[in-house]
């Protein structure tokens, strides 16, 4: 396929299933939340836990499954998995916004995951990470259609890995808004900018002239 129709296929597909994954969230609201979503989390029924659950490990096959069938080398896959994943979060709340009138700022908080344990935070944060990853997943097809290859380097790796870290505990550490329905507490933004930081500078490293040097000699 035509790279830019392949392009316009995933970005398509991208944008609908965000409006398919905001619809069951505008259907879960009015039945638990009527009053509107705030802080602190209300009970839901195990039976509609389980569902959730399903349902979010069923949407990240589905996007996988989408960067599978786009790239044929697997940075390519990865490249692509990135930007559909992206695109599909960020439209979630832009339909969410279309739809409900929500968020009515970035900083409003949200459950953003629930596998392994619920996550938590404002949508400033996955926003910024999704913008970053379609960052990244342009440049690595980039990469890999005009110079035959991408490959990290090890201290990218390295780097990505700190702030995947950093990232997640941001989401995870009040386990008593989320497990025990308690009010939250403050986020710790300066620990998501430490994880973003380290996720920049990774970037830098994989696409910086230097190491594009060392893949070189290395080949």
């Amino acid at each position: 396929m035509n790279k830019y129709r392949l392009a316009i296929t995933v970005v398509l597909f991208s944008v609908a299933f965000a409006f398919v994954e905001s619809s069951v969230v505008v259907y879960l609201r009015d039945l638990y939340y009527p009053e509107g979503f705030v802080f602190p989390l209300k009970p839901i029924g195990t039976g509609h836990i389980l569902v959730e659950l399903f349902r979010e490990f069923s949407t990240i096959i589905m996007l996988v499954s989408i960067g599978w069938l786009a790239g044929t080398t697997h940075w390519q896959k990865m490249a692509w998995f990135m930007i559909s994943f992206s695109i599909w979060d960020i439209f979630y709340y832009v339909w969410l916004k279309a739809i409900l009138n929500w968020p009515t700022s970035v900083f409003d908080w949200d459950v953003l995951f629930l596998i392994p344990v619920p996550w938590i935070g404002p949508v400033i944060a996955p926003v910024l990470i999704s913008i970053l990853l379609i960052v990244a997943g342009a440049l690595i097809l980039r990469r890999e259609n005009t110079e035959g290859g991408f490959r990290a380097p090890q201290l990218a790796w390295w780097l990505a890995i700190a702030g995947t870290l950093c990232v997640l505990y941001s989401f995870t550490r009040d386990t008593a808004a989320t497990m025990e329905f308690a009010p939250p507490q403050r986020y710790w933004y300066w620990l998501f900018f430490v994880g973003f930081g380290f996720y920049f500078g990774g970037l830098l490293v994989a696409f910086s002239g230097e190491s594009r040097r060392l893949d070189r000699g290395a080949d």
